[in-house]
């Protein structure tokens, strides 16, 4: 059980609005439902290249019961391999993984994980990889899909792919390398520390160059390292140190040259970098402050606008949120775990004919979250499409017209004057 970062939700994409009931809904505040990572190695099958596939599931994801002597947990992943056309199933692997505890506080921990981690043999080529996550006893599912290009790794100065490192656990086996399948750092981060393989049939010097670049500010660091390398598998476990990490994403690019620093391969990994104790779904500072319009006052929002420099308005806005977390004492706040959900989900859901969380469904889905209950009026005759959602818990109900008949619902006799934001 170690810590990680949490990075952006995997879900699939849902139909424009729809939404989701408060009554029955499964959602952990701020928490990704599972990670995933694939890295390239050379096989000792010929002709093959080795993937191998991380899968890291929260103890948060999970639902756990509570027996006697413990609290137990299962849940099942499936990877399905297809061809790039992503028409034919190549093969499919499934699994299952049974999770116990001893307390309580740890079955809802961010920090606690179970990893998985399987090895396939492939010619190399693109593919296509879907991964599906599926928790035993409360059947909460997740999914994603990637495409994956599967390189021909020589074994002449070849390079496999890179597998950023969480951290090194030592034991009387020697080193543990744990990855972090998340990609993921944060600004309190001052180390990038990851790991490949160099192949060679020779014993010869050769010249590796790391260049970390911020794509945001279009900075890079740059740093050298000499090695001498034997025949066969060469293991590098290399650590950037001195990085600043702000907000945004980043490259890491690995150049292997030759004694005459001759550039030979190189390799390339993006990553991204959250600010602590915020939601991985905010990577922009100036879009997250504009979206505290239906949280934040016009002043409050002018006071954190109106910082000169980027490090004053981020503590700025981290100083609104820690007023607004209900317990000083711990580093997580779930309000604002909470609000960002919601803005994440609304986006994802009411897109209508701009963003989601500007939109009418989006304004009342972020105020109030889910509703009790929904009535959906899609085909009625004599009748545009409406959905009538009701708060049972405050008396209140909205009813949301689509006056274009292209998903663009908009509250019907809405009061301007009551809803900060509002685009009319």
């Amino acid at each position: 059980m170690k810590r990680f970062v949490l990075v952006w939700l995997l879900f699939g994409s849902a139909l424009s609005a729809q939404v989701e009931y408060s009554t029955g809904v499964n959602v952990v505040a701020g928490s990704t439902i599972f990670f995933m990572d694939i890295a390239g190695f050379k096989s000792s099958a010929p002709n093959k290249t080795r993937i191998d596939v991380f899968v890291q599931v929260p103890y948060s994801s999970v639902q756990f019961i509570k027996r006697p002597d413990g609290y137990y947990a299962a849940y099942s992943i499936t990877l399905t391999f297809f061809d790039q056309s992503k028409k034919n199933i190549l093969f499919e692997r499934n699994w299952r993984e049974k999770l116990k505890t001893d307390e309580f506080a740890q079955t809802t921990s961010k920090n606690n994980f179970n990893l998985s981690y399987k090895t396939y043999d492939l010619q190399p080529g693109n593919y296509f990889l879907r991964c599906i996550f599926e928790d035993v006893d409360s059947r909460r599912t997740a999914l994603r899909e990637i495409p994956i290009k599967v390189r021909a790794i020589s074994d002449s100065l070849g390079l496999s792919d890179l597998v950023f490192v969480s951290e090194v656990i030592k034991d009387s086996t020697g080193d543990n390398i744990v990855a972090n399948v998340s990609t993921t750092v944060t600004n309190k981060n001052n180390s990038l520390s990851f790991f490949f393989n160099i192949y060679s049939n020779k014993e010869e010097e050769i010249y590796l160059e790391y260049l970390l670049t911020d794509l945001k500010k279009n900075t890079t660091l740059k740093q050298l390292d000499p090695r001498k390398i034997k025949p066969g598998a060469n293991l590098v476990l290399y650590t950037l140190n001195y990085v600043k990490f702000s907000l945004g994403d980043y490259s890491l690019r690995v150049l292997l040259k030759d004694k005459d620093e001759k550039e030979i391969s190189s390799v390339e990994k993006k990553l991204s970098s959250i600010i602590y104790g915020i939601p991985s779904s905010i990577t922009d500072l100036n879009k997250a402050v504009e979206q505290m319009i239906y949280i934040a006052s016009p002043q409050e929002l002018d006071f954190i606008k109106e910082a000169k420099e980027y490090e004053e308005k981020m503590n700025r806005f981290l100083a609104f949120w820690e007023k607004k977390k209900p317990n000083p004492k711990l580093d997580e706040n779930p309000i604002l775990y909470e609000y960002y959900r919601r803005i994440e989900y609304a986006n994802k859901n009411f897109k209508g004919f701009g963003e989601g969380w500007r939109s009418d469904m989006g304004m009342i889905y972020v105020t109030f979250g889910p509703p009790s209950a929904v009535q959906r009026h899609p085909m009625d005759s004599n009748s545009r499409p409406y959905e009538i959602w009701e708060y049972f818990e405050l008396n209140r109900s909205f009813v949301f017209i689509d006056q274009t008949g292209f998903g663009d619902y908009r509250l019907a006799n809405p009061d301007y004057s009551r809803w900060p934001g509002y685009r009319p």
